[in-house]
């Protein structure tokens, strides 16, 4: 298992079509992955938990992942997150 901590830098925050994204980037992961923000953990391959934390830009949130490939799930989830780009 691997934590990161992270700042979103998406300008519009994690409004509904930025948070439809990163749950597409987390799901095609095999991995368990989660957001943290302020105490609260969901999954972040659900969109209506995403939806849930209404992440602004700025906001810092700590992405966990569990599995064999925790640590190209968490890579992915940064480079969206800071970036705003999918690979």
């Amino acid at each position: 298992m691997i934590e990161k901590v992270m700042k979103i830098q998406l300008p519009t925050g994690l409004e509904a079509r930025p948070v439809a994204v990163l749950v597409q980037v987390a799901s095609k992961h095999a991995c368990s992955v989660y957001i943290e923000s302020e105490g609260k953990k969901v999954n972040a391959k659900s969109i209506m938990g995403m939806m849930s934390l209404g992440l602004d830009s700025g906001e810092i949130v700590t992405v966990i992942a569990d599995g064999q490939d925790e640590h190209q799930a968490v890579a992915d989830i940064e480079e969206y997150l800071l970036k705003g780009k999918v690979s």
